[in-house]
């Protein structure tokens, strides 16, 4: 089991930048396929981006692809997302999530695929 808790969200201007990260307890974080979710008042939690075990693979939404950055360091048991030219329909509270019993390379993108959430940080992004 993994423990995940956010933090590095805040306000920003559009077209700025922000980097959240998220920290996992235990020693097995390298074993978890990781992903970034958000949710945005009045939507449902929608995928964002994921990030293979070693690192070597991610996926991205097509909403923030080229904008956003996944990426982790095994060594200190978190996982990252750098948010670059924020748009304020990037507004949402944001979800780190670890890969669960469901977990597949069809299920990578989706919320079935991941049974460990964290508490989530809000990002705000102002026009």
């Amino acid at each position: 089991q993994v423990q995940l808790v956010e933090s590095g969200g805040g306000l920003v201007k559009a077209g700025g930048s922000l980097r959240v990260s998220c920290a996992a307890s235990g020693r097995t974080f390298s074993r978890y396929y990781m992903g970034w979710f958000r949710q945005a008042p009045g939507k449902e939690r929608e995928f964002v981006a994921a990030i293979s075990r070693s690192g070597t693979s991610t996926d991205y939404a097509d909403s923030v692809k080229g904008r956003f950055t996944i990426s982790r360091d095994n060594a200190k048991n978190t996982v990252y997302l750098q948010m670059n030219s924020l748009k304020p329909e990037d507004t949402a509270v944001y979800y780190c999530a670890a890969e669960g019993l469901s977990f597949t390379s069809a299920t990578r993108t989706t919320l079935r695929g991941y049974d460990y959430w964290g508490q989530g940080t809000q990002v705000t992004v102002s026009s």
